[in-house]
Formats: structure tokens, sequence, C-alpha cells
């Protein structure tokens, strides 16, 4: 049902060999296991080799990404993307807009300000139920999506860096 909605990119560019980090937030367990399992089976499909770092939950993401980018440059080995995993589930209080909102301009700064192609896929559910439904690759796998999201942009930069 889900895999209707989604159109076929078109851009085939080579990405074989690409380094892609993958930071996840390991505040679920189990919906995090569904959410990597889809990203990386789409990096397999793609060629890419990927490493994975864990953070405490989803408002920790864009540091770890940025800090791996620079470590990585320094030692000579640099990422070409990266992949954000994680779930926020709404609760009582006002915290889950200011994770869900704060992790995500942190990771659109991040794309921004350094031109990287970076997938977003932390979930932001009212229940556990959606969570589930969204992380599972065969429900609406949306780890996968957003490894095929940092695999687009990847592909773009890459394309249009030979024009």
């Amino acid at each position: 049902m889900a895999d209707a909605r989604r159109a076929p990119l078109k851009d085939q560019t080579d990405i074989t060999g690409a380094r892609v980090l993958i930071v996840e937030a390991r505040f679920y367990d189990d919906i995090q296991d569904a959410l990597l399992e889809g990203a990386l089976a789409e990096l397999k499909s793609a060629g890419a080799s990927h490493d994975v770092i864990t953070v405490p939950g989803a408002l920790e993401i864009p540091a770890a990404i940025a800090i791996a980018i620079d470590a990585a440059e320094t030692n000579g080995k640099p990422y070409d993307a990266a992949i954000a995993l994680g779930c926020v589930v709404r609760g009582d209080t006002i915290h889950f807009e200011i994770v869900s909102q704060e992790s995500s301009r942190g990771l659109m700064d991040l794309a921004l300000s350094r031109k990287f192609p970076l997938g977003n896929g932390i979930l932001t559910v009212n229940t556990e139920a959606q969570a589930w439904a969204r992380a599972r690759a065969s429900e609406l796998n949306k780890g996968g999506d957003a490894a095929r999201a940092a695999i687009a942009m990847l592909r773009i930069k890459r394309r249009l860096a030979k024009a």
C-alpha cells in the first residue's frame, strides 16, 4: 500500500562505495531496529557502506552528525551523506514539540550550511502504534525513505559536480 505512493527516482547516478553515516536515537529500541533495517536495506541496494553512531535521543542527532562529519574529514575518510533515525512520541507536555522541531531544524541547518546530503528519518507521532506503522519495512518504511532521500541528494550532488 505505502509503496504505491512512492514515485520511482529516475536519477541513477552511481554512488557505489559511498560512505554514509547513520545516527540513530535509541530511545525506543524495537522501533529503532525497524527503522535501521529499512535504511540498511536501501544502502545495501545502492552499494553504499555505512557507519552507525547511537545517541540517547533525537535532540542529540544533529550535533552527533556534525561532530562525525568533522572527524571523518580530519581523518581523511569523509562521509558522503548521513541518515538521521529516531522516534519522538507525543506525551502530556510540550517536550514533544521542542524535540520534534529542534531536531528537524538542526538537521535542516546542517544540510543547508554544509551542502550535505541528509535523510531525516526521525518519526514524530502521536502513539507508538503510529510509530510501528511508519517504522516497519513491510508498512511505511520511513527508515528506508530516509535512506532513499539521502541517496537521492547524494546522486544530485555527484551528478551536478560532473556538469
